[in-house]
This record gives structure tokens, C-alpha cells and sequence, in this order.
């Protein structure tokens, strides 16, 4: 049997469509620590997340790692989990839907959204495999990371590069590899600050948290360090902040290596410790609310903030599906994909069925069944 997949089906009379994989990291399929296991097994594996040599990480996560996380990772999955299941897969699919509505409004030919995440379900083999057996013959691979890491971006393109190495026929690929200073994104990021400043009213510091990463890997040319703050930069000049009003911060660090600083929870406990009783948080390197928003900094850093003396903290929603968000990854996506036939103003949908049925014709006539 051929190690090589094709397209189920597949007929000459099938018309080509353009395909959007969009992407975010993943979570468990259930809170619990079985399913926390598997998950990170999944996740901590990855190269581009943990550089270590594999034989020694292998047994850290395996006689360590994988022994005492899941259950304390299951109980914090709990605190967040809803109806739909987890918020960052719920959220990613509401975004996806209405990418596929907003896109299909601006282009003429078929396009095709198909969600997909790089660890766990719906992974990103089987988006591509939907958008394969849709016939995209050109598919945009769009992670939902704003800033570009090795740990993140390139792992997603390292996923995509495994099943493509499994197809017969290789559509045309395009990627976007970051959009930290895109005019949308940062106008809906400050867009959903200032809103939350009229309701909540202004904090005394508006912390941007991003999700952390070790130092060295800056010092290796990783550019995320930069693109955080470019985007709160812009962010902030957007909002019209002075300098004293906002500050950048980092999350969500693993292991006893030193990681970017300065470290969010610490830099809660000293803002309230030098009289900054009330401050507002945004995660903007998290394009949907998620574990790390919603239960390490909505619930576990409130807890050390208001500990330490706070009287007042705000946490900003992600962008989520927001229409201003969407708006700008449709924008982005577009701007990608131009040339492509299907994006084309002089596309038309009689005129692509008849060339598929001459298509068919033809192909009959040198021996085709379908």
C-alpha cells in the first residue's frame, strides 16, 4: 500500500478551492489528568518547545514531568472548562466560522476554513486532510500568534511540513509568519482596552502580560522578545498612554531556567507593594482566552496581586471573535493570499463549472472514469 494519499473521490469535474488552516496551540480533550497526560505528552515532546538533548528530556518528562503535572494541570483545566468544552477550542472554532462568513463575503471563488490545532484535537493533520478532500489546491496556513517564536509558529509549520511529506499531490503554500504591528490587530487590541477603561474605569498601570519563553532563546535570534514589545508599544501609543501608564511583563514560565523578564506575578507583587492599587491586564500574544488567561492570570495573579495589597485588578479579554478582530484576520488572510485565482474580480462561478465540465470532457476522452 502507497504511503502517498490522494483525494478520495476524486473527480476532474471537482472544482479547486483556496484554503485557510487556521491554527492555534491546542488543549486537552478533557480535565482530567489522564487526558492532561496525553496532551502533554504531546506538547512537552516537541523539540521546538523543550531544546534539550531527548534522551535526558525524555527522562525528566517521562519520570518527572508527566508523574506530577497532569493532576495539578487537571484541577486548574477544571476551574475554566464549560458546556462547549475547553474555552480556547470553542473559542477557536467561533473564530473560524466567522472567518469562513467574513471571507466569503470579499472573495469571488470558493474558500474553505478549517480550524486545527498543533497539539491535541482537531489536529492539524486532519484540517488539512478536510481542506485536501475539499480540493484547495492553494491553502494559506494562518497561526493565531501575533508574535513569532520558534516554539510556536515554527512548531506549527514543522506539523504542516509532516503531513504534506504524506500527500500525492502538493498544493501551493503560503504562510503568515507573524502580524505583531498589523494596523487591524492593533487597532482591535486597543479597541477592546479602551473599552474596558470606559466601563471599568482608567487603572493606575495597564500591564501588558505576554506568554514567556527561556532567555536564551532571544539570545539565539528568536525574535518574540521584539515583537512583544513593538505591539505593546503601538498598543499603547494607539490608546494615547504615557510611558509611567503601561508596562510589559511575561507569564507562564517552566523550569528552573531564567526566562524572559521581567516576570508577571513579581511584577504584581511589587506594583502593589509601591502603592499601585489598581491595575488593568491584557495577554495579547493569546488570540483566545485560554489557560493561561483565564485561570494563571484572571484567577492565580489576581490572587498574589490582591495578597500583596491590591485593591483593584482588571482583566482584559482576549480578542477572541470579536468583530474587529475578525475583521483584521480577514484582512490579513487576503492580503496573503493575493493572486490566487479564486481571489480573482474577474472570477466567475458559471464560467469555473463550465471549464469544470470541459475539464471532465476532456479527460473522459483520454480515458478518465470521473
Amino acid at each position: 500500500m502507497s504511503r502517498f494519499r490522494g483525494i478520495k473521490n476524486y473527480g476532474h469535474k471537482q472544482m479547486p478551492c483556496t484554503g485557510v488552516l487556521l491554527c492555534n496551540l491546542g488543549s486537552p480533550d478533557a480535565p482530567t489528568s489522564a487526558a492532561v497526560r496525553r496532551y502533554l505528552a504531546e506538547f512537552l515532546w516537541d523539540p521546538r518547545v523543550i531544546e534539550m538533548p531527548r534522551p535526558l528530556w525524555w527522562l525528566i518528562l517521562h519520570g518527572i514531568v508527566l508523574r506530577t503535572r497532569p493532576k495539578k494541570s487537571a484541577h486548574a483545566y477544571q476551574s475554566i472548562w464549560t458546556e462547549a468544552g475547553s474555552p480556547l477550542t470553542a473559542i477557536t472554532q467561533r473564530q473560524t466560522d466567522a472567518l469562513q462568513k467574513a471571507l466569503e463575503v470579499n472573495i469571488p471563488g470558493p474558500i474553505k476554513v478549517e480550524m486545527a490545532m498543533r497539539y491535541g484535537n482537531p489536529s492539524i493533520a486532519s484540517g488539512l486532510k478536510k481542506l485536501q478532500q475539499a480540493n484547495a489546491q492553494r491553502i494559506l496556513v494562518f497561526p493565531l500568534y501575533p508574535q513569532y517564536s520558534a516554539t510556536t509558529t515554527a512548531s506549527v509549520f514543522d506539523a504542516v511540513a509532516d503531513e504534506l511529506r504524506c500527500w500525492r499531490l502538493l498544493p501551493e503554500m503560503r504562510y503568515v509568519n507573524h502580524y505583531h504591528d498589523d494596523s487591524g490587530f492593533i487597532r482591535a487590541l486597543a479597541n477592546s482596552i479602551d473599552e474596558n477603561f470606559k466601563a471599568e474605569g482608567l487603572p493606575q498601570k495597564l500591564i501588558f502580560s505576554f506568554h514567556g519563553m527561556p532567555k536564551r532563546n532571544l539570545q539565539q535570534g528568536d525574535p518574540y522578545f521584539c515583537e512583544c514589545q513593538k505591539t505593546a508599544r503601538l498598543t499603547a501609543e494607539c490608546l494615547g498612554l504615557s510611558d509611567e501608564q503601561w508596562m510589559v511583563s511575561f507569564q507562564s514560565r517552566f523550569g528552573k531556567q531564567e526566562w524572559l523578564k521581567p516576570y508577571t506575578d513579581k511584577v504584581l507583587e511589587k506594583l502593589s507593594k509601591d502603592g499601585v492599587k489598581k491595575v488593568a491586564i491584557v495577554c495579547p500574544a493569546f488570540s483566545a482566552d485560554c489557560l493561561e488567561t483565564l485561570e494563571e492570570i484572571a484567577m492565580e495573579n489576581r490572587d498574589i496581586f490582591f495578597k500583596a495589597g491590591g485593591e483593584l485588578f482588571n482583566y482584559i479579554p482576549a480578542l477572541n471573535d470579536r468583530p474587529d478582530h475578525i475583521t483584521a484576520l480577514a484582512e490579513l488572510a487576503k492580503r496573503h493570499m493575493q493572486g490566487w485565482p479564486e481571489l480573482n474580480n474577474g472570477w466567475n462561478v458559471s464560467q469555473a463549472s463550465r471549464d469544470a465540465e470541459a475539464n471532465l470532457a476532456r479527460s473522459k476522452a483520454l480515458g478518465a472514469k470521473r
